[in-house]
């Protein structure tokens, strides 16, 4: 299990550029005046080559396409040669054809002059099981002078002195790289179309430890909501029981009992990481990449957290209907063995969902909003095994119950503050759907003052000074609040504090990565930020080119954590902001911009033909094609003609790093 994850992990956190269909082309003479033109294939395993003709709305298929033929003209159409199979695609939902291992197409040709001139390409698609490249060109070239002698290829074929006429030639091995086709109205020329042109590629720095770090937050994020579940008074009073259960079990056979408890724990991390799982397979990492800025999806999160946070502050529960806990538990009392343990772990599943759903709710949104198809499952991982391990360590080493903390009021007051704590992060979903559309109604002030304002009645209930009608109900809250309280409340009111400044301008690093970005600020008193003086690649290159600078290509996003962070922790260095307002065009490209553009693009890629309709699919697309990246924060240093100076950069917070990327270019820019 623990290698499968791991692998799983780094096929997640590693790019990857394949490379697994090789052709070959040669020109074969025929009798008469005929010829073909044949375009032969190797194929690696577990790929395939899609045949001819497979229609609309399907992959794509095969197909011969003519730059410039003199002297010469098709016959008919292309053909497949070959072993061809036809499979019913669940992805395209229709009968497809393709070619395994290897794959032959042939065009025919008639020569009409002594004289002749081929100038022409093969187009494939070529897709695994997992994902597909995107279309991709094979050309030929070949031109003659002398008779036309069908005759001679034929001893030629047969392994005799090879005729002159025979034209053979062997292509570079084709590559992810090859350029793409798009066609973009003459009247509204953009830069994706520039980019695709320049094929130029740029490698990005190796930070591949950026990429496990985000999964081990998400992993740790896990495990700290899974510790704080186990405290809430729907699972800490279920432990003594479930414990003294297995422990009769252990009186008479001790292994028994320590097996039944590992069981136990087991159980509850496969039905955990089970719901993990199922978020990814409902929706996919495509979806959940193109929800994570849609407006409905965005907002309707933003309501779920504020339904989880007012079911924490005591206004009403949240709960399955009784029958379904009573039936597996009757379910569970009626068998024996391992599945009436695993039935056990299920009940405790459903019994203590009204304290647990607010938890995972949170957990499976930000973990579904990463971007990362493994973060649903990871998460949840970490949250079973935090929740799992009390009970398994307890039924192991009973005396230790004895040291552990009685139920009591504590556990409504830490109810409360997690509903204080879900309240804030719900904002943050909202400021995602205001900033990708525009609206304008969660600005960086508003938001900081609603932070405010819920940071400081979290302060004012830890010090006693707040009650909720739960607390006053059954007398949960002490007159005299403990120390550990009176501290974190002490630290919320502080936190608070520190905001304050935020509403004149003040960076508040601390608060970076969920606030809305320094330019959404209507009232700034900080004459130091460093903003974008372009949003528009194709504006920034032609400043750059007349003040004879580099660009700066800052790809980001509206909903980007780690971009407010990497604003916030490196661009607010002196050295850093002097270097990008003085000596750089600074150009950010937000990829979640929903602005319509002015006319559709279609593009080809990996996926088939699909239409950009938004400025932020075509950022994200020219970041793909041209830098093959994907993921924000993403900076590359360019002249005013988009040639890369050097490489590129992610995610870090280091600040001497950042001032090296800088300097680099600078000096290559210099040296050009």
């Amino acid at each position: 299990m623990a290698s499968l994850l791991l692998g799983l992990i780094v096929l997640t956190v590693q790019g990857q550029m394949v490379d697994p269909v090789h052709f070959s082309t040669q020109l074969n003479m025929l009798k008469g005046d005929e010829g073909e033109i044949v375009f032969s294939a190797t194929i690696d395993e577990g790929w395939h080559v899609y045949s001819t003709d497979l229609g609309n709305g399907g992959p794509i298929s095969a197909t011969f396409n003519a730059v410039k033929m003199e002297g010469v003209e098709t016959v008919g159409k292309l053909k497949p040669r070959g072993h061809v199979i036809k499979q019913y695609d669940k992805l395209f939902d229709m009968e497809v054809l393709f070619f395994e291992k290897t794959a032959q197409f042939v065009q025919r040709v008639r020569f009409t002059q002594q004289k002749y001139s081929i100038d022409c390409y093969l187009e494939y698609g070529a897709c695994n099981d997992e994902m597909c490249m995107p279309p991709t060109e094979v050309a030929f070239k070949a031109s003659s002078n002398l008779p036309l002698k069908g005759e001679a290829i034929e001893a030629a074929e047969k392994g005799k002195q090879p005729d002159p006429l025979v034209k053979k030639e062997e292509t570079k091995e084709v590559t992810a790289d090859t350029v793409a086709l798009i066609e973009i109205p003459t009247e509204d020329t953009t830069a994706v179309d520039s980019a695709i042109v320049d094929s130029a590629t740029v490698t990005p720095l190796p930070l591949e430890g950026m990429g496990e770090a985000s999964l081990l937050y998400i992993l740790l994020m896990g495990f700290v909501g899974g510790l704080l579940a186990v405290l809430m008074p729907c699972i800490w009073p279920i432990i003594p029981m479930t414990v003294s259960f297995f422990l009769k079990r252990a009186k008479t056979d001790r292994r028994k009992g320590i097996r039944d408890a590992l069981t136990y724990g087991a159980s509850i991390i496969v039905i955990y990481l089970g719901l993990g799982l199922l978020v990814t397979a409902l929706f996919g990492s495509d979806t959940l990449n193109a929800m994570s800025t849609n407006a409905v999806f965005n907002v309707a999160l933003f309501l779920l957290l504020v339904v989880f946070a007012l079911s924490f502050f005591g206004w009403f529960e949240i709960r399955l209907p009784e029958g379904w806990a009573n039936a597996v538990d009757t379910k569970a009392s009626a068998t024996t063995g391992l599945i009436s343990i695993f039935l056990m772990a299920f009940t405790l599943v459903l019994v203590s969902f009204s304290c647990t759903a607010p938890i995972i709710g949170l957990l499976l949104v930000e973990t579904a909003t990463s971007g990362n198809w493994l973060a649903p499952a990871l998460g949840m991982l970490g949250f079973a095994v935090a929740l799992a391990l009390p009970f398994t360590l307890f039924a192991l080493f009973p005396s230790w119950l004895k040291q552990t903390p009685k139920s009591g009021a504590w556990m409504n007051m830490l109810k409360v503050t997690l509903g204080f704590i879900e309240l804030a992060f719900s904002l943050k979903f909202l400021s995602v759907a205001d900033l990708a559309y525009g609206w304008h109604i969660l600005d960086r002030e508003v938001f900081l003052s609603l932070w405010i304002v819920i940071f400081a009645l979290l302060g004012a209930y830890l010090c006693g000074w707040l009650k909720f009608q739960s607390d006053e109900a059954d007398g949960s809250v002490p007159r005299s609040m403990p120390v550990v309280c009176i501290m974190g409340g002490l630290v919320s009111l502080a936190f608070a504090v520190y905001m304050l400044p935020g509403l004149w301008g003040a960076p508040c690093k601390a608060v970076s990565a969920f606030a809305p970005p320094m330019n959404t600020q209507d009232f700034n008193l900080n004459s130091k930020v460093v903003e974008a003086r372009f949003t528009d690649y194709e504006q920034g290159l032609a400043a750059a080119r007349a003040e004879g600078k580099p660009v700066l290509i800052d790809f980001t996003g509206f909903g980007c954590v780690n971009c407010r962070k990497m604003e916030a922790a490196v661009w607010t260095d002196p050295r850093v902001a002097d270097l990008l307002t003085k000596d750089y065009i600074l150009v950010s490209l937000f990829v979640d911009d929903k602005t319509p553009l002015a006319e559709p693009v279609e593009v080809t890629d990996e996926r088939g033909t699909h239409t950009l309709r938004t400025v932020g699919a075509k950022w994200s697309y020219l970041q793909s094609r041209r830098f093959h990246a994907n993921a924000q924060p993403f900076y590359v240093a360019v002249d005013g003609n988009g040639q890369p100076l050097t490489g590129s950069r992610a995610y870090d917070e280091d600040v001497e790093a950042y001032l090296n990327f800088l300097r680099q270019g600078l000096a290559a820019f210099a040296s050009r």
